[in-house]
């Protein structure tokens, strides 16, 4: 049996930007998945086992990073 790779890209367009979200894993409801983040330069991955909660917690370091950062 031959497995394939799945991935989901989200796209969510803000005012200053896209926001892309690299969805990988979370096949099975008890599965590992793997979430990237990216916005402009800046990136950020998050692992978890609940697909949404995932998807939150990465985009919450997003914003985190974002906000910490004195360059910006």
């Amino acid at each position: 049996m031959k497995k394939t790779k799945r991935m989901e890209i989200l796209f969510l367009p803000t005012d200053r930007g896209t926001i892309k979200a690299y969805i990988f894993g979370f096949k099975s409801p008890r599965s590992l998945g793997q979430v990237v983040v990216s916005y402009n330069n800046v990136s950020v991955e998050a692992k978890g086992y609940k697909r949404n909660k995932t998807i939150i917690k990465a985009l919450a370091q997003l914003h985190d990073t974002i906000i910490n950062n004195p360059e910006s």
